[in-house]
């Protein structure tokens, strides 16, 4: 499949998004039993390399659908795996809403019950405070770590700030990921959405940010209002081991609508080998 230039995101990459349970471009679906919770796993074959598994985990209201694009471009050299949350997705719904130290409980179980080796953990806005805390506590279970659109800053944490800032990222962001937005939030119901944005805004990462031992990649698209500027530089210094990557042209969905570039970043922290970062 032809990934779509950064900012943009094509018809094809639609449907491949929408696709789960069915196979498609290589990624299949698999559910498997995690603290009580049948959880569903969108993954790619092995590809043979020997290199480092790549776990995904998606942000607030949406699931695996929005980063297919980006497992796709990282299946060639990578075998990866996008798991939905709990309440999200594919994944059986609980009664409550998790709040993030759950969320990444039920993380740190489903790498432990899929027994791989110590992975490269991105997160992706909500999902970013998700893959901070499990790095955090499961030091042993991350090889690298990648922050893509970290929030909320201290500076915006309040429902109204960090909703204010979803709605004008809407305008920069690419038309064709309405459908996959509309389907994720009918799957995790309005009401979940709402209450796992409190626990969001409750949630202090930087107190995980500098207890993170593994190396670390924040990244961010330049247009993206969600992460600003200031937070992005300043979360960066927060963690030990920490470089930023900003990509041009892209909006808080950078994982969406940039896949080649996150790519690219991905491979570059987990081996300087030329032949590797420039697939």
């Amino acid at each position: 499949m032809r990934l779509s230039p950064s900012g943009r995101f094509s018809r094809a990459e639609l449907r491949l998004a929408m696709a789960a349970p069915r196979p498609s471009a290589g990624l299949t679906s698999e559910w498997q039993l995690v603290d009580g919770l049948r959880t569903h796993t969108r993954r790619s074959a092995d590809p043979g390399t020997g290199a480092p598994p790549v776990v995904l985990v998606h942000g607030l209201a949406v699931s695996h659908r929005y980063l297919t694009p980006l497992a796709v471009a990282l299946a060639t050299t990578h075998p990866v795996y996008v798991p939905d949350l709990p309440g999200f997705g594919l994944t059986e719904r609980p009664r409550g809403a998790y709040d993030v130290r759950r969320h990444a409980d039920h993380l740190a179980a489903w790498l432990a019950a899929y027994r791989l080796p110590p992975v490269c953990l991105l997160g992706h806005s909500f999902g970013a405070e998700v893959a901070a805390s499990v790095a955090a506590t499961h030091p042993a279970a991350v090889r690298a770590l990648v922050l893509a659109g970290p929030t909320s800053d201290p500076a915006g944490r309040s429902r109204r700030t960090q909703f204010g800032r979803w709605l004008v990222d809407t305008t920069r962001e690419a038309p064709l990921q309405a459908p996959i937005l509309a389907r994720d939030m009918w799957n995790a119901r309005p009401w979940r959405v709402v209450a796992t944005l409190s626990h969001s805004v409750h949630n202090a990462i930087e107190a995980d940010l500098v207890r993170i031992t593994a190396p670390t990649l924040v990244l961010a698209g330049d247009r993206d209002p969600v992460v600003p500027a200031r937070w992005r530089d300043q979360a960066t210094r927060l963690v030990p081991d920490a470089s930023l990557v900003v990509v041009p042209a892209a909006a808080h969905n950078v994982v969406t609508t940039a896949p080649t570039a996150v790519a690219t970043a991905i491979r570059h922290i987990l081996s300087p080998d030329p032949a590797l970062t420039d697939r």
